[in-house]
C-alpha cells in the first residue's frame, strides 16, 4: 500500500478521496490554488501545498508544479479525481517517469478510450453496438454530408476528442448540416486544440445508460451494475439514479458483458465508466468511456455497498478487487448535483460567500460536500459545491425523501439549483421514470418560476 498519496485535485471529490485515504491508513497531500486556501480538503489533509493562481492553467492544470509538490512532500502516488488532468495521458506519463504512481489507467488506455473516434474502433473490435456512424473523424463537409444522407437525418457531429456537450451539432437536414459541420469543428478546435469531428445517427429520445466497470492487475474485471443520467441539460447532467428505471435483468446481463468486453478489450485496470444510449426498442449502443471516477459514483456505491475510491487505490496498488463479483443491490439510489447556478438566469453561475449553509440528515441520505458557513465559492472552478444522494426501499420512497432531503437544505447567499430540483423531483414524467436525454430541454418552462 502506499504510503502517501497527493490529490491533483480540489473541491468535494478531493475530500472524498482524502477520507478513503484514511480508512486506508494512507497519509495524504492536498495541493490548493490561492483561491482555495480556506477550503476543507485543506483542512483535513496531512500535508498540503499552494501551487499557483486560481487560474486552472496556473494551478490544478500545471503538470510540474504538481509533480514538484509530490516530490517535496514525498508522495508516492498521485490520485487525479475527476475534471482537471483525470483523463490527461501527459500526465499519467509524467507521474511514472518520476517515480509517482498514477492512481488510474496506464496513459496508453487513456489515449485509446479518451479519442472518440478510436473509442468506437475499439469497441466495435471488440464485439460492442454502437452507433452507426463514420469509422473516424472526416474532414471533408462533402463526404460527411453523404454518410448523413445515407443513414439518415437526423445525424449528430461529435468532436473527436473532449466532451461536456462542446464541438457537439444536431443536424435535421443537408442544410443543417452543412452549417453545423463548421461550427462544431470550429468549437471542437477552440476547446480542445484539434478540430477532428466524426458523424453518428443522432437517436430521438434515447436514455443515457451507463456501466461502472473496475478491473485490477490479476485478470479480474468486472462491473459493478448501471446508471441512468438521462436528465441532463446541455449534455450535462443534474440527476443519477440506480437501477435505471426500465432496465431489466436480461438487459442488464446484456449491456453489462458488452460493457466489461470494451473495458477487457484494453485489459483496463482501475475505476471506469462504458456510457451508452438506450433507445426505446431496447436496442443500446457504445458512445464513450471515462476512464477515471464519476461524479455520480456514490450511486454505485450505496446501491451495492462498495466503496470505490479506496478500490481504485488499492488496486493501484497491486492489490486484487476486494468484491471479485457483483452483489446484491440494496433498494434505490438517486443523486442529484446541487450548483451555485441560478436556474431562472439560465444557469448563470453564482460564486460569493455562503452565508447560512444548514445540511440535510437523517435515515438514507448522505451529503458529499466540501463547503460550510462562511466559505466563498470562487468563480474560477465548475460551480458544483455538493452532492446530495439518498436511498430508499424502492424509487418512490427514494424519490420522497430526495423532496425531504432537498426542502431540508438551506443555503443562503449564492444562488443554487435547490429550488429547481425540487421541482423535479415532483414532476410527473420523472416520478413515472418516463425521460430521455432531451427531455428536460423540451420541457424545461415547466419549471420556470412565473413571471
Amino acid at each position: 500500500m502506499f504510503r502517501k498519496v497527493l490529490i491533483a485535485n480540489r473541491g468535494e471529490i478531493a475530500l472524498r478521496i482524502i477520507r478513503a485515504c484514511r480508512e486506508l491508513g494512507v497519509q495524504t497531500v492536498a495541493v490548493y490554488s490561492e483561491a482555495d486556501r480556506e477550503s476543507l480538503h485543506v483542512r483535513f489533509a496531512d500535508d498540503d501545498v499552494c501551487i499557483g493562481p486560481p487560474p486552472g492553467r496556473d494551478s490544478y492544470l500545471n503538470i510540474p508544479r504538481l509533480i514538484a509538490a509530490a516530490e517535496i512532500t514525498g508522495a508516492d502516488a498521485v490520485h487525479p479525481g475527476y475534471g482537471f488532468l483525470a483523463e490527461n495521458a501527459e500526465f499519467a506519463e509524467t507521474c511514472a517517469a518520476s517515480s509517482l504512481t498514477f492512481i488510474g489507467p496506464t496513459p496508453e488506455q487513456i489515449r485509446t478510450m479518451g479519442d472518440k473516434a478510436t473509442a468506437r474502433r475499439t469497441a466495435t473490435a471488440a464485439g460492442v453496438p454502437v452507433v452507426p456512424g463514420t469509422p473516424g473523424p472526416v474532414e471533408d463537409p462533402d463526404e460527411a454530408l453523404a454518410f448523413a444522407e445515407r443513414s439518415g437525418f437526423p445525424v449528430i457531429i461529435k468532436a473527436a476528442a473532449g466532451g461536456g456537450g462542446k464541438g457537439m451539432r444536431v443536424a435535421r437536414d443537408a442544410d443543417e448540416f452543412v452549417r453545423n459541420f463548421t461550427l462544431a469543428r470550429q468549437e471542437a478546435l477552440s476547446a480542445f486544440g484539434n478540430g477532428d469531428v466524426y458523424v453518428e445517427k443522432f437517436l430521438l429520445r434515447p436514455r443515457h445508460v451507463e456501466f461502472q466497470v473496475i478491473g485490477d492487475m490479476h485478470g479480474t474485471l468486472i462491473h459493478v451494475g448501471e446508471r441512468d443520467c438521462s436528465v441532463q441539460r446541455r449534455h450535462q447532467k443534474l440527476v443519477e439514479e440506480a437501477p435505471c428505471p426500465v432496465m431489466t435483468p436480461e438487459l442488464r446481463e446484456r449491456m453489462g458483458d458488452a460493457a466489461v468486453k470494451a473495458a477487457k478489450s484494453i485489459n483496463y485496470v482501475g475505476a471506469g465508466t462504458i456510457e451508452m444510449l438506450l433507445d426505446e426498442d431496447g436496442s443500446f449502443y457504445f458512445m464513450e468511456m471515462n476512464t477515471r471516477i464519476q461524479v455520480e459514483h456514490p450511486v454505485t456505491e450505496q446501491l451495492y455497498g462498495v466503496d470505490l475510491v479506496k478500490e481504485q487505490i488499492r488496486v493501484a496498488a497491486g492489490e486484487p478487487l476486494s468484491f471479485p463479483q457483483l452483489g446484491p443491490m440494496r433498494g434505490h439510489v438517486i443523486e442529484v448535483r446541487i450548483n451555485a447556478e441560478d436556474p431562472q438566469r439560465n444557469f448563470q453561475p453564482s460564486p460569493g460567500n455562503i452565508e447560512v449553509f444548514h445540511p440535510p440528515g437523517g435515515p438514507g441520505v448522505r451529503l458529499d460536500t466540501h463547503v460550510y458557513t462562511g466559505y466563498r465559492v470562487p468563480p474560477y472552478y465548475d460551480s458544483m459545491i455538493a452532492k446530495l444522494i439518498v436511498s430508499g426501499n424502492t424509487r418512490r420512497e427514494a424519490i420522497q425523501r430526495m423532496k425531504w432531503a432537498l426542502d431540508q437544505f438551506v443555503i443562503q447567499g449564492p444562488a443554487t439549483t435547490i429550488p429547481f430540483l425540487g421541482k423535479l423531483m415532483n414532476d410527473p414524467d420523472f416520478v413515472a421514470g418516463d425521460v430521455d436525454t432531451k427531455w428536460l430541454e423540451r420541457n424545461f418552462d415547466r419549471f420556470k418560476d412565473p413571471a
